[in-house]
């Protein structure tokens, strides 16, 4: 290779002088075209060779409609555009990530993001549907403890998103949202005049500013709405215009001070102490209960303290799964303190759902209730998703649960007796004696089915445990579908763990929400386990492209059982109920003839896939292969075809 002889002069070149200059020279040949220098030429037989254009150039030019349009340059350059005064507002917000479908509403923010704000804080990640987008800010979240940024265009990127939407509103997960409205747009169908009430039903706060002043109010009360118990996803429309608005004088970047999680009031919390410490066989249900780590270990405490059993693995995890109080504990409770309920309270996965007409219910006239819930914050129509049998309890507090442990531990701690401390601890023994005998039963169930082919579900998540316990893991898929064999069989005790389902129950949140959490854990060092249903994945593949685009390392095993097989019995009961056999019942309900190949779409998507495997022998070599490559900071995909359910 040849040495410079001399030295390369560095001049700094700015973008938009740059971009002016050049604009200008396109001008220029615009005007040879259309202007009154080019007459003469214009009436020529090839008017594009007289203009010193090639048949090429002159038909792009003539397509653009160049030929007809004189402009002054200076009309078109935007030194200091409004959206780059709202990217800075976005970083002052700490917002790392901006998940988005591209549009032309919001091209002005856009540029401002991978432009001004150089691709960082936020980083505009590419989704190729706006419901991943939404679903990876929501297993962002529930990772980071903050919400991550998601970008619609107009009328049909918000209709897109409504679904992922309405799974964060459920599960009461901040997302912060925004969706470009451009009234000069090229499809006027894609603007409304109120654009919000399409989703309005099911966000916490939405709001159109009408100036970058209001903008900066607007965005600063959006995040702190979103993140304040009840915390929901909160959405901004963003005109335009306002967008790309030529600005003299740039608003100051609000400051943003977020309120303290409200706590119950002492005389409630003392109580509540008083009714637990009380009872001869109380228990704890949790729904959401614990926002952090520290959320978990405040409940141990608690627990520890009156040696009561937690049903803390459910929506969330709560509580330790293999604790000695994780459970619902012995005979009927006398009193249940409902922690943040969520949909399924009372229920856990190791725990069916009550009977009819079961003493353990709410209408036995035993049986205390209390509910801690912030959602009893906002009791309106739109939140009647959070209430949950909240009403029907005898005493309902208005607080956030993690920030009243503390003061209620206290409180319990100062009311406890050496006799009554004797009496937990005896109690405690007991109820860890019946819970470890459930463990077993658990183990023994895990058993059944293990050589069988295809995999059972059970064996799948045995033979993932060993490879991965050593690791700093996170388990970000709903287990519902899998018999909830995870948290039965794996030792779950950090918050990152089991970051839950996913609230509403829609379809096509467990792939993209994986991948969002996946991003999350990635700065952390953590494994990132996504154990995904077929059908599921089918409404939303491309997120397999964004993670592989983005380098976002994740393990993702299909559950393969080529079905939407919770609707395969529902309709064998339906046929079975009306005496016409079920050997149609596949018909609507499988996903086979042809057989999807998820190994091959993996590949497709640029990431690594293999399987589908059938054989449960040649099951843990191809985890190991997978693991090595998310340990090397790919993702990677591994097709199990699996038995129908757990």
């Amino acid at each position: 290779m040849k040495k410079r002889t001399k030295p390369i002069t560095k001049r700094s070149v700015n973008r938009r002088r740059f971009l002016q200059g050049a604009a200008a020279g396109a001008a220029g040949a615009a005007m040879l075209v259309g202007g009154k220098a080019s007459s003469a030429q214009a009436s020529s037989a090839d008017p594009t060779l007289a203009a010193g254009l090639s048949p090429t150039d002159g038909k792009a030019a003539e397509e653009s409609q160049a030929f007809t349009r004189t402009p002054k340059v200076s009309a078109f350059i935007v030194e200091q555009p409004g959206s780059d005064h709202m990217v800075d507002v976005f970083r002052a917000l700490d917002i790392e990530y901006c998940a988005s479908n591209c549009g032309s509403s919001f091209d002005g923010l856009q540029e401002s993001i991978v432009n001004h704000g150089n691709n960082q804080m936020p980083e505009f990640l590419t989704c190729l549907h706006e419901e991943s987008a939404v679903a990876m800010a929501h297993g962002y979240a529930k990772i980071e403890g903050k919400p991550m940024m998601a970008l619609f265009h107009g009328t049909v990127g918000l209709q897109h998103a409504t679904m992922a939407i309405y799974n964060a509103y459920v599960d009461r997960v901040p997302i912060y949202m925004a969706v470009g409205l451009d009234y000069e747009g090229p499809v006027s169908a894609h603007n409304a005049t109120d654009l919000a009430a399409i989703v309005r039903n099911f966000v916490k706060w939405d709001h159109q500013p009408n100036s970058l002043t209001d903008f900066g109010r607007s965005a600063v009360r959006a995040y702190t709405l979103a993140t304040t118990p009840p915390m929901a996803p909160v959405l901004l429309v963003l005109d335009a215009a306002l967008q790309k608005a030529q600005v003299e004088h740039a608003p100051n970047v609000p400051r943003m001070s977020l309120p303290k999680f409200p706590s119950a009031d002492i005389a409630s919390v003392r109580d509540i102490a008083r009714l637990l410490v009380d009872a001869e066989n109380p228990r704890i249900n949790t729904g959401q209960a614990a926002r952090t780590q520290e959320g978990i270990d405040l409940l141990v405490e608690l627990a520890e303290l009156l040696q009561l059993p937690v049903n803390g693995v459910s929506n969330r995890l709560n509580f330790p799964s293999r604790h000695p109080l994780q459970g619902t504990g012995t005979g009927e409770p006398d009193l249940i303190l409902n922690l943040e309920p969520g949909s399924r309270i009372g229920t856990t996965p190791s725990t069916p759902r009550p009977a009819s007409g079961s003493t353990t219910s709410n209408s036995s006239s035993k049986l205390t209730t209390i509910t801690i819930s912030s959602a009893e914050f906002l009791v309106t129509s739109n939140f009647n998703v959070f209430g949950n049998g909240a009403g029907s309890a005898d005493l309902v507090i208005a607080a956030d649960v993690q920030a009243t442990l503390p003061a209620l531990i206290d409180e319990v701690r100062r009311l406890i007796t050496d006799d009554r401390k004797r009496f937990f601890e005896d109690r405690g023994a007991k109820i860890a004696t019946v819970h470890a005998r459930a463990r077993r039963r658990v183990i023994t169930d895990a058993r059944y089915g293990w050589d069988a082919t295809p995999v059972s579900l059970a064996r799948l998540t045995a033979e993932l445990w060993p490879l991965i316990k050593n690791d700093d893991w996170s388990f970000v898929s709903p287990q519902r579908f899998l018999g909830n064999w995870p948290s039965r069989l794996w030792d779950m005790k950090k918050s990152h763990h089991f970051i839950g389902a996913h609230g509403a129950g829609g379809m096509g949140y467990g792939a993209p929400a994986a991948v969002g959490a996946a991003l999350a854990n990635r700065k952390h060092g953590r494994i990132s386990i996504n154990i995904q249903g077929d059908g599921d994945l089918n409404y939303a593949p491309g997120v397999l492209w964004t993670a592989a685009h983005h380098q976002i390392p994740l393990l993702t095993i299909m559950a393969n059982n080529r079905a939407y097989h919770a609707e395969v019995m529902f309709l064998q009961k339906q046929c079975a109920a009306r005496n016409r056999g079920v050997d149609r019942a596949h018909i609507g309900t499988t996903i086979t003839d042809p057989n999807i190949n998820y190994g091959q779409m993996a590949q497709a998507y640029g990431i690594y896939g293999e399987g589908p495997i059938e054989h449960p022998n040649d099951l843990v070599p191809a985890l190991r292969r997978g693991l090595e490559r998310v340990r090397a900071g790919e993702p990677a995909v591994i097709d199990v075809l699996t038995q129908p359910r757990g």
